[in-house]
């Protein structure tokens, strides 16, 4: 499962198979936007390009979801490894560098060493709501009757089951 390494934060974000990068980003805590990017952005829909990333170096040909028209024709002009987080899917692990329009004093050193340290192999299944799996706790299994319901009589205090009522 992928693997997210955010090379400026320093951190490794675990993520499933087709989760938007700009959507895991956030989530996390990390800080795609510039200044511009903080007062306005297109909130995910590739308009405004100020989410855009680098993919560093040879981290996993493929590792994100190809480039769609919009990020074809919003980033001509920038270099091919920049994408835009809102329109990139996580397909597999990958190194990622937020803003690179902005200096990195050490980008070099930082790089490097991410790349030289293997990529953690991430969460190995998709996460269960709690509410999923107490409904599920609670479902009777195939030949299994489930338990009589108890119903007050009106007016008497005495309770039934719905199995003695019949």
């Amino acid at each position: 499962m992928p693997v997210i390494r955010f090379v400026r934060e320093g951190r490794d974000v675990e993520c499933y198979p087709g989760e938007n990068l700009r959507d895991v980003a956030l989530r996390e805590g990390v800080e795609l936007y510039g200044l511009k990017g903080k007062l306005g952005n297109c909130g995910g829909c590739g308009q405004c390009i100020t989410c855009f990333v680098e993919v560093v170096g040879e981290s996993s040909p493929g590792s994100l979801s190809p480039r769609t028209a919009v990020e074809e024709r919003k980033l001509q002009r920038r270099p091919q490894e920049w994408r835009l987080a809102c329109q990139s899917l996580v397909q597999h692990s990958v190194l990622v560098l937020t803003r690179p329009q902005a200096g990195l004093g050490d980008a070099e050193a930082r790089i490097a060493a991410a790349k030289a340290e293997p990529l953690p192999a991430g969460p190995t299944a998709w996460p269960v709501a709690e509410s999923e799996a107490e409904g599920a706790a609670e479902e009777p299994q195939q030949g299994q009757q489930p338990e009589a319901l108890a119903l007050e009589q009106p007016g008497s205090g005495e309770s039934t089951t719905a199995d003695e009522e019949a």
